[in-house]
């Protein structure tokens, strides 16, 4: 059974950095990425990575701030957060998928994690 496991969640401070890992068991498919989702509002991708070769996809609100990375060794995936703003204020999710970047990009998970809440305090 495939299983991803979020982790690294928390409250920080306006322009600080926190980094977000996701575990999976393995199986999960060639593509894993995260989402965020806000109270009341719709689920929204964040960033995405290709396990092989290591190609990623941002959403335009997180580039340049924002950096996934993953370890194919340890079977993790992890979500760099730097200049955080309160409009971070949310739950991530990890997602996995059989198909791409661009497919997970447009909402196409075959498997989410539970979520970590991170709050940025102002």
């Amino acid at each position: 059974q495939v299983q991803l496991v979020e982790s690294g969640g928390g409250l920080v401070q306006t322009g600080t950095s926190l980094r977000l890992s996701c575990a999976t068991s393995g199986g999960a498919g060639p593509t894993m990425g995260w989402f965020r989702q806000a109270p009341g509002k719709e689920r929204e991708f964040v960033a995405a990575i290709a396990w092989i070769g290591g190609g990623t996809l941002y959403a335009d609100s997180v580039k340049g701030r924002f950096t996934v990375s993953r370890d194919i060794a340890k079977g993790t995936v992890y979500l760099q957060m730097n200049s955080l703003k309160p409009d971070d204020t949310v739950v991530y999710y990890c997602a996995a998928t059989f198909r791409g970047v661009a497919s997970l990009s447009n909402g196409y998970a075959d498997y989410w994690g539970k979520g970590t809440l991170v709050t940025v305090s102002s």
